[in-house]
């Protein structure tokens, strides 16, 4: 047993991926429950601070997707209450979080990243201009081909994310993503094989290459049984295999990440290697990716949790 403390995991929360949240948070519980863990499931809401309290909780397992529980604001009420929790700390959290500070701290890194822009509500929303007024604007913004990724800059799970195949469309794109927050990515369209790397600690555990049935791997494709088939190693030259885990481990490192995070990636047909997002809490859900690349590591569900809670006592 890694402790006897208390350990509380907070799921649910007031973002998008509440109910992907609770469904992580339901899981990791009933690990932890089975292993003899003291352990206790709390909904996250407004009073989390208070709920803490109340319950004794001595070490947080955070499966908060998306939100301040993912963009290091759950993380700063912890560490001002001294409580032990899992995954990165606050500032890894909040640049993992956003989609725009990460592309650039990879660029500094020299990793490379999809071509990408980010158009500002304030300044660019099409109901500030006439219709040819706006594509105007647009051109001088965006100086790479279509089609396009439309996507907010700072959700997760692919939510509120489209693909641009036409200039007329980017105009209803631009409505559904900027639902969810007042910038918005948009970025050079990759044809290639997604690959997710899977990172414990600094370990690399593998990866697994992703191939959705829709046209990207969207939300429905990510949490919805058979619409994606996955494929553990991903079918690749082996040389080229290691290459991108390194890749998904220098990515982790680039933003100080600690404690579990999965890698997403883009293998494109010259075989370069473009790094899109690093989550910090990743899925840990029937379907989610992480628990699928530590099992082909030789970590079943209940250790791959174990693990994580352990990187964060130590």
């Amino acid at each position: 047993m890694v402790t006897k403390k208390r350990i509380g995991v907070l799921a649910g929360g007031l973002s998008a991926e509440r109910e992907v949240s609770l469904r992580s948070g339901k899981a990791v519980f009933n690990a932890l429950k089975n292993k003899g863990y003291d352990v206790v499931l709390l909904d996250v809401k407004d009073n989390i601070s208070e709920v803490l309290k109340s319950y004794n909780i001595e070490v947080a397992f955070l499966t908060l997707h998306g939100g301040w529980g993912e963009n290091g604001g759950i993380q700063g009420l912890l560490e001002v209450m001294n409580i032990p929790y899992t995954g990165s700390k606050i500032l890894a959290s909040a640049l993992a979080m956003d989609k725009e500070a990460s592309k650039k701290m990879f660029l500094y890194h020299g990793l490379m990243v999809p071509e990408f822009c980010v158009l500002r509500k304030n300044i660019f929303y099409f109901d500030n201009f006439k219709e040819e007024e706006f594509f105007s604007i647009l051109k001088t913004h965006i100086s790479f081909s279509l089609p396009w990724v439309v996507k907010p800059a700072t959700e997760g799970s692919s939510i509120g994310v489209t693909i641009v195949k036409e200039p007329s469309h980017i105009i209803d794109s631009l409505k559904t993503a900027y639902q969810y927050g007042d910038r918005v990515i948009v970025e050079r369209y990759i044809k290639g094989k997604e690959i997710q790397i899977g990172i414990l600690g600094d370990t690399i555990l593998g990866g697994v290459e992703v191939r959705p049935s829709r046209e990207f791997y969207s939300y429905e494709a990510k949490y919805t049984p058979g619409l994606t088939e996955y494929i553990l190693p991903p079918a690749i030259d082996k040389t080229l295999y290691e290459k991108i885990k390194l890749v998904g481990l220098k990515a982790h490192q680039a933003l100080g990440c600690a404690g579990a995070s999965r890698i997403d990636l883009i293998l494109d047909d010259r075989n370069e290697i473009y790094v899109l997002e690093v989550n910090t809490i990743p899925g840990m859900t029937e379907t989610s990716l992480l628990p699928k690349i530590a099992n082909l590591y030789g970590l079943d569900f209940a250790s791959l949790v174990e693990e994580i809670l352990k990187l964060a006592i130590a």
